[in-house]
């Protein structure tokens, strides 16, 4: 695949902000390396015979990879040349195929003809091809969300919102088969999310952070968006720009698919092991908060029942139901999904009535972290983890709610991310949760065994 290119270079642009050029200047001596890339690698979804790895480059450039099996230098695989261009980031999402299951590669970025280089290798893995042959791999995954990366010039004044990067070095260290992104990824802010151009380079400044780049590289990454990768605060299915910010988010993610039933958005599904995860879209289609008549909605009747149809379908042990916004908490505050009762007691109804199995909430957006279980007679309670803030600013908001459902001692207020992890043998699995802070400190840790959700 080729992508046309604008052929003129990232600092030929007249009007670039002082903060862009800064932002280049900065990427150019991460890692003490003086060349093309700016941020990434990052590899994307990976199924059992295909991966995508995503990257930005400075300007214009020519880029592929080479490509093969650990400890196989031997055999040596070429992707298709891509060719960055101004009106996608300079951003390149290259696909690879005809690879093997259940293996770890290897691989070179060139750009323009010469070999990037980092003091860290550049890998990824397959999924095992394990179905009818043994028992459902172990793995884990890391997980949060709000990521608010300071940038002077458009900030509110007074004291930086964001803070404490090195949760991301510690994250990178701590390790995991992938990191699912929670939502409020990037913070877009008033100068930018009103165009595709101040988009992109909210996203660009976010990315090219140095001490995400081994997080970025070092495993595999979904994500969903939430209002503020979305648009404005709060913001719903009447943002003007939410076309653009469909498309910006799809420059900048590695996810294997965006909307469901021929629909736009983001939501999408995919499978690690026995787990299944339904990535889900709370925002393009959200009736706003204010309004008052008509069918109020936070997926819209689309996404709820391919939702609904998709869990029905699905025979995974686990079944993660990811979106940007609290969902089993009853308190009405803030955007929790008790503000639109309806449709979420439909869904609570359906999960029900059709003796879905498995499921479990993962959300993020309140800027603490907490579990919540919610009792119901006759059948399995349902657990939700809020996991959240990354590196935007904690909030003791939670302490506020009438919330019967937390979980004691899982309230959170501080800087912090969580590693999940699933094992056991077949049949006998068991999900943890353990949430650490900033300093890698381990906060609480939760576990659930699976004859507990049946």
């Amino acid at each position: 695949m080729r992508v046309i290119t604008a052929g003129r270079s990232m600092f030929s642009r007249t009007k670039v902000s002082v903060a862009f050029v800064f932002l280049f200047l900065i990427a150019r001596t991460v890692n003490g390396q003086n060349d093309q890339l700016v941020s990434g690698p990052m590899p994307g979804y990976s199924e059992k015979r295909e991966v995508l790895i995503w990257l930005q480059t400075r300007g214009a450039s020519k880029v592929y990879l080479e490509y093969f099996p650990e400890g196989q230098g031997s055999a040596v695989l070429r992707s298709d040349e891509i060719t960055t261009s101004e009106k996608s980031g300079f951003t390149a999402s290259i696909i690879l195929k005809r690879l093997q299951p259940g293996t770890k590669y290897n691989y070179a970025i060139f750009i323009d003809g010469k070999k990037t280089e980092r003091e860290y290798p550049f890998t990824f893995v397959t999924q095992k091809l394990w179905e009818w042959r043994e028992d459902p791999p172990e793995f884990s995954f890391l997980t949060g969300s709000c990521a608010y990366i300071n940038d002077e010039p458009y900030d509110r004044p007074g004291k930086p919102y964001g803070g404490d990067y090195r949760i991301f070095s510690d994250m990178a260290a701590r390790g995991g088969d992938f990191m699912l992104w929670l939502g409020d990824n990037v913070y877009l802010r008033e100068a930018e999310w009103s165009t595709r151009d101040g988009m992109i380079y909210r996203y660009s400044h976010t990315r090219a952070l140095p001490e995400m780049q081994k997080l970025l590289s070092s495993t595999h990454h979904y994500a969903i968006w939430d209002d503020h990768d979305f648009g404005p605060n709060d913001s719903d299915r009447g943002w003007r720009n939410k076309e653009d910010a469909l498309d910006v988010f799809k420059m900048f993610w590695g996810n294997p698919t965006y909307g469901v039933e021929g629909k736009p958005g983001i939501t999408t599904s995919f499978r690690w092991s026995d787990v299944e995860f339904f990535l889900l879209d709370n925002r393009y289609y959200r009736t706003p908060n204010k309004r008052k008549t008509g069918d109020r909605t936070v997926l819209g009747e689309h996404q709820r029942e391919w939702l609904i149809d998709a869990l029905a379908g699905s025979n995974a042990t686990f079944k993660i139901v990811a979106m940007g916004g609290q969902f089993l908490n009853p308190a009405k505050r803030f955007e929790n999904y008790s503000n639109f009762e309806q449709e979420r007691q439909w869904i609570l109804d359906m999960i029900r009535e059709e003796g879905i199995t498995g499921v479990i909430f993962l959300t993020g957006d309140r800027h603490s972290t907490e579990l919540d279980i919610m009792p119901r007679e006759g059948t399995y309670p349902l657990h939700e983890f809020t996991i959240s803030t990354l590196s935007a600013g904690p909030s003791t908001s939670a302490e506020k709610d009438d919330n019967p459902l937390r979980h004691p001692g899982t309230l959170l207020t501080e800087r912090n991310y969580a590693k999940m992890t699933v094992s056991g043998k077949n049949k006998e699995r068991v999900l943890k949760c353990t949430v650490y802070n900033t300093d890698g400190v381990e906060k609480w840790s939760y576990s659930i065994p699976e004859k507990d959700l049946k």
